[in-house]
């Protein structure tokens, strides 16, 4: 059942020229085409309007932080000064801004969330066929497309959280001065990605949840000390002996409480609260912590239900993408202000302009099955270890190998399946307790470690002895490609006939 033990699965070079190939490809799909529909789209119309106002210093309220309106203001400012994408511009915000200005920094920024999950991957398993699995998944999820593609605030939410992690992770790997500097890169990422919307926080508690785990699973050792060749805190690798290698588990539990305290705390919260002071400068009417209370006041007054908002989901409809957002929907005749070149339509027939924030169908509904099996495997790892620890009292270390209860996972895969679990349930249990409306795009934090979960079973599949099992992995792959291009245009909004749009709503709930 082990896999995940050394290095393999792509030469070097190989994995080099794949992330290569992922960027030009994200970059491609995010870029072409981004001047389409001249006007704000969806929650443009705050997030333009707002980056508008810090443009001319006029005072606002938004509720959320206001790091995203910083970085799209400055995408404005400097998309001004391009030479290109001046084709469009409307002064739906306020003032004559080009529809390439407010949207390419967000474009930018997207496609390289496919690398940082890559990354991720990588230092969890050292294996790059893995890590280019799960970046290559992360490239097809359409809701993280659709999302760089306009003026919004959750791929910034999302790739600064998953640099917070990625940093933590390598902090764990370092030695000093490395350790400190990772380690304040974190507080800072996640500090960033708390900016962006409160629960950017989500990711920060994943880094505690992992701490808290590791000591967890150290005090569960300390009472069953016996046959430490099965426990889930095992040091012992391929590279070399037991105690010459040391699990990042292990190294989670040995880093001091005034590092966790000063990197995961202090940081996040400085970084936090300097953010808000050129905000301060304009909005003059409330101090720090009142502007706090009235972003908290304005979410309490928000209310749920289809009253509120058409596309309202709750959180336990995510997992199943069961309701999508439609961010843009018209109905035009071809040869109208966005031009149809598609032969297929008659001349003067109608098309439909559809973008669908909505993730690709079957890459999220097997990252479901794969997190709950992950979760499952998980729990009869721990359960086994434990009744094999139990029954450890009078047997031999060798009577204890030989027994029918052997984990199923070795020491790096417990580490990842941990990793991945972990920060999946702290980017979706909070939402248990939040009343207001919420949106599928709220489930971005908890997808991208779902995908990685599928990745990580389509790797061993790949790399299983059993001919059917890497037939599986293949078909696999190939099944969420093409369902990433059957979906592409209502990601991108290009013209549909009434017959193709049907073909791509499945579901009654996704109109």
């Amino acid at each position: 059942m082990s896999l995940l033990k050394k290095p393999s699965g792509l030469s070097d070079s190989w994995f080099k020229i794949g992330l290569a190939g992922l960027l030009i490809v994200s970059l491609a799909l995010r870029f072409w085409g981004l001047g389409r529909f001249n006007s704000l789209v969806f929650d443009e119309v705050y997030y333009v309007k707002f980056a508008h106002d810090y443009l001319t210093k006029t005072p606002l309220f938004d509720g959320h932080p206001p790091l995203s309106k910083y970085l799209i203001a400055i995408g404005i400012w400097l998309g001004n000064q391009m030479p290109i994408g001046h084709d469009t511009a409307n002064r739906l915000a306020g003032a004559e801004y080009t529809t390439w200005s407010y949207r390419w920094l967000n474009a930018l920024t997207g496609s390289f969330i496919p690398l940082v999950v890559a990354g991720i991957a990588y230092q969890l398993s050292q294996r790059r066929s893995y890590a280019f699995l799960a970046g290559l998944f992360a490239a097809l999820d359409g809701l993280f497309l659709v999302e760089s593609r306009y003026a919004l605030n959750n791929v910034y939410l999302v790739i600064f959280g998953l640099l917070g992690l990625w940093c933590f992770l390598l902090a764990l790997e370092a030695r000093s001065p490395w350790r400190s500097v990772y380690l304040v890169g974190s507080g800072i990422f996640f500090g960033a990605s708390a900016s962006i919307k409160w629960n950017g926080l989500w990711f920060l508690f994943g880094a505690y949840g992992l701490w808290l785990v590791a000591w967890l699973l150290r005090w569960l050792q300390s009472k069953f000390p016996r046959n430490t060749e099965l426990a889930v805190l095992n040091t012992a690798t391929e590279a070399g002996p037991t105690n010459q290698i040391h699990s990042p588990l292990q190294r989670l539990t040995r880093l001091a409480p005034w590092q966790l305290v000063l990197n995961l705390v202090v940081v996040p919260a400085v970084f936090y609260r300097l953010i808000w002071i050129p905000h301060l400068k304009f909005y003059t009417t409330a101090s720090f912590w009142e502007l706090q209370k009235q972003i908290l006041d304005y979410h309490e007054r928000v209310g749920s239900g289809p009253k509120v908002h058409p596309y309202c989901a709750e959180w336990y409809t995510w997992i199943f993408m069961w309701r999508p957002v439609a961010y843009y929907y018209k109905v035009e005749a071809q040869g109208g202000p966005l031009f149809s070149s598609d032969p297929s339509v008659r001349p003067g027939s109608t098309v439909i302009y559809d973008v669908h924030a909505i993730g690709n169908p079957l890459l999220w509904w097997l990252s479901t099955l794969a997190i709950v099996l992950m979760f499952i495997v998980l729990t009869q790892q721990i359960v086994t270890w434990l009744t094999v620890q139990g029954d450890a009292q009078g047997q031999s270390g060798e009577e204890l190998l030989d027994n029918d209860r052997r984990p199923l996972l070795n020491a790096t895969e417990v580490w990842l399946a941990l990793f991945l679990c972990v920060n999946y349930a702290a980017n979706l249990l909070p939402w248990v307790r939040v009343t207001r409306c919420t949106f599928l795009y709220h489930y971005m934090g908890a997808s991208v470690f779902a995908s990685m979960a599928i990745a990580w079973l389509v790797d061993r599949w790949l790399h299983s002895k059993q001919a059917n099992l890497r037939t599986i992995g293949i078909v696999a792959i190939v099944l969420i490609v093409l369902a990433f291009i059957f979906w592409l245009p209502i990601y991108l909004g290009l013209p549909l006939s009434s017959l193709e749009f049907r073909l791509r709503m499945w579901l009654p709930s996704w109109v």
